[in-house]
């Protein structure tokens, strides 16, 4: 079994509050789930309001089909215009490695 994981940091534009961030990181994150059925959820800077981490993660007994995955949503966030992607960290493990 193969586990993959990204986490993207995320600067975010006209945003002046927290309602402001959460009407731009919603639909990220709806767009996400709907697109790839994966898990999603923001992980950091939960009070900052131009800030945000999003984190996906994703099991699969085929590496090739984890990683392609998790590089599609690493590009679909990429190329949102509302923001702006600072980082992007994949990581793939084998459930062997623990």
């Amino acid at each position: 079994m193969w586990i993959g994981w990204n986490e993207f940091d995320i600067l975010l534009g006209d945003v002046h509050s927290l309602k402001d961030k959460r009407s731009v990181v919603r639909p990220i994150i709806a767009e996400i789930r709907k697109q790839f059925q994966i898990s999603v959820a923001e992980v950091e800077d939960v009070s900052l309001h131009r800030r945000v981490r999003l984190g996906v993660s994703t099991v699969s007994g085929d590496r090739f089909y984890l990683q392609e995955t998790l590089n599609r949503v690493e590009g679909l966030v990429a190329n949102r215009p509302e923001i702006e992607l600072l980082a992007s960290k994949l990581r793939i493990v084998q459930s062997t490695d623990f």
